[in-house]
């Protein structure tokens, strides 16, 4: 086995901001297992949907396969689900890669893609309608915190992402690990991936 899993994390404008450090945070709490790499199609500097920039580590040409790939979501999916380079970069990496992970309508990304066919998957509640039209072969779960189906794991939004990622890292590592990174972060970590308020909110369940 080897010692650090590499992370890749899709970047692109409009991306949320907590959708991808919210998960980073918990991978960057056990340096010893994870190496991060933030990618965009160009790389550089990409604006969030909340404004401030993050730099991509690599553009699309130079990356890697990754163990895990993390594609977030955020306004910008809307205009991404267009993107017919990014959508193949997601493809080619869905192929190597040992996980595959979304938060929020990054989960629209990968259905658009044609990722999720026949997989059950989740994603933001307030956009799940729009979100579940990129792929009618999608198996979509409209209560759930996270979905685990195989090596593919969507989240429900935002924060959700957050619980997603220590559900994965204790798949992973083990329970200890993953609890121990919730106490580290003094994060309440929603460990029940059926656990889903916000769907009844939006008239889901």
């Amino acid at each position: 086995m080897k010692n650090k899993r590499s992370v890749g994390v899709l970047l692109f404008p409009g991306f949320e901001l907590l959708d991808v450090f919210g998960p980073l945070e918990m991978y960057g709490q056990a340096p010893d297992h994870f190496e991060i790499q933030l990618v965009s199609e160009r790389g550089g500097e990409v604006a969030s949907a909340q404004g401030p920039r993050s730099v991509a580590d690599l553009a699309f040409c130079d990356a890697k396969s990754f163990d895990i790939v993390l594609v977030p979501g955020g306004i910008g999916t809307r205009a991404e689900v267009s993107n017919e380079v990014l959508l193949q970069w997601i493809r080619d990496h869905a192929e190597t890669s040992e996980y595959l992970t979304s938060v929020c309508t990054g989960s629209a990304l990968l259905a658009k893609a044609g990722i999720l066919d026949g997989v059950r998957a989740t994603t933001n509640k307030k956009a799940f309608d729009w979100a579940s039209s990129q792929g009618e072969q999608v198996h979509w779960v409209e209560e759930a915190r996270w979905v685990e189906d195989g090596r593919f794991l969507t989240s429900s939004g935002v924060t959700a992402g957050i619980d997603m990622t220590l559900a994965l890292i204790q798949k992973m590592l083990g329970s200890q690990l993953a609890m121990d990174i919730a106490t580290w972060t003094e994060y309440e970590w929603h460990s029940d991936a059926s656990w889903d308020p916000f769907a009844r909110i939006y008239g889901l369940a």
